[in-house]
């Protein structure tokens, strides 16, 4: 009869030793597949930035600037139309349409300059299919011909963003974002 309570003893613990380390696993799994960010209307794909061990994976020879968050401020006027402005300019391919691009950005409300979302808080970049109706239309149309390294602000009107009266939390009206294209292939 002992020797029966201690083999049932010996296999419990052993049970409870594997649970743990299944739940590790898991737990660590989980743990280092983060989601993307949100300014997609649809699902993000992984990033498609090479893997570093350090973020942000900035291009080779791009500008020392790419590996620093910038500061978005608020516009000032109203917006009627897209506008792309070149803030640092890159050396790389220029973006087209169909292309899956790496980026981190900054997104602020334009009136007031409020941060709403950004791939620097999360750490990791976004990536997604360039023209492909899966983002906002004005990343879909303002990041075309852009050059990887570059770091543009793309100033939206509410009409190629998430439009006056979003829902599912977005914001509303006009939207300036700072974006550093990190690859596009």
């Amino acid at each position: 009869m002992q020797k029966r309570r201690q083999a049932l003893a010996v296999g419990g613990a052993a049970m409870v030793v594997l649970a743990l380390v299944v739940g590790l696993i898991v737990w660590v799994g989980r743990s280092s597949s983060h989601p993307s960010a949100a300014v997609a209307s649809a699902a993000a794909s992984p990033s498609a930035a090479e893997p570093s061990a350090a973020f942000p994976p900035v291009p080779t020879g791009a500008d020392p600037a790419l590996s620093k968050k910038p500061a978005v401020t608020a516009g000032s006027g109203t917006i009627s139309k897209l506008n792309t402005t070149t803030l640092i300019q890159g050396t790389g391919a220029a973006v087209q349409s169909g292309q899956t691009v790496s980026v981190n950005y900054v997104g602020v409300t334009y009136a007031d300059g409020k941060e709403f979302d950004s791939s620097w808080s999360r750490s990791e970049p976004f990536s997604f299919q360039v023209g492909a109706g899966n983002v906002i239309q004005g990343w879909d149309q303002g990041l075309i011909g852009v050059k990887v390294g570059s770091r543009v602000q793309l100033d939206l009107p509410a009409d190629l963003a998430y439009g006056e009266n979003p829902s599912g939390g977005q914001p509303a009206g006009a939207l300036r974002f700072v974006v550093d294209v990190l690859s596009a292939s």
